[in-house]
């Protein structure tokens, strides 16, 4: 059976380093919205690329920004959408969430060192408002299918 082909190289990194990348860009982020609040506990997790070969793996960062009036939400919204394109992220989507509150989303991609990131305004609903950022990064080939497994 063939291995289906990524459009890319992937980068060889074991867990550890690729953890400590995604977290550089998820700060590199913070810093774009350009607004200050409390940043929630990360919640970091590797997963499998298994499609491409059993030493694939990717990180998964989800983290929010809260402490934040809704203006500020705004704020930090708007002015990550202008530094995202300032800083080698291409927006993909720039639209409202398919939810009930139609919550604003950016969802782009930085091809360079391949991450995306969405990130979502979450105000409304009797809720605090909180900047929440989901980043993702492409597939790492990892020194072993064990560091892989065991990220």
């Amino acid at each position: 059976m063939d291995t289906p082909q990524l459009n890319y190289t992937p980068v060889r990194m074991d867990p550890d380093p690729a953890r400590t990348k995604t977290r550089e860009v998820s700060s590199r982020l913070l810093e774009m919205a350009g607004v200050k609040g409390r940043v929630t506990e990360s919640d970091m997790s590797a997963t499998a690329c298994d499609t491409y070969a059993d030493d694939r793996f990717a990180m998964h960062h989800s983290w929010s920004l809260y402490g934040l009036t809704g203006d500020q939400v705004d704020t930090g919204m708007e002015t990550l959408r202008h530094a995202l394109d300032e800083n080698g992220w291409k927006i993909i989507r720039h639209s409202k969430t398919n939810s009930v509150d139609q919550h604003p989303e950016i969802y782009a991609v930085n091809e360079t060192e391949h991450f995306s990131v969405q990130a979502t305004a979450l105000q409304g609903g009797g809720k605090e408002p909180v900047l929440a950022f989901i980043v993702h990064s492409a597939c790492y080939r990892a020194a072993s299918p064990y560091a892989a497994n065991h990220a």
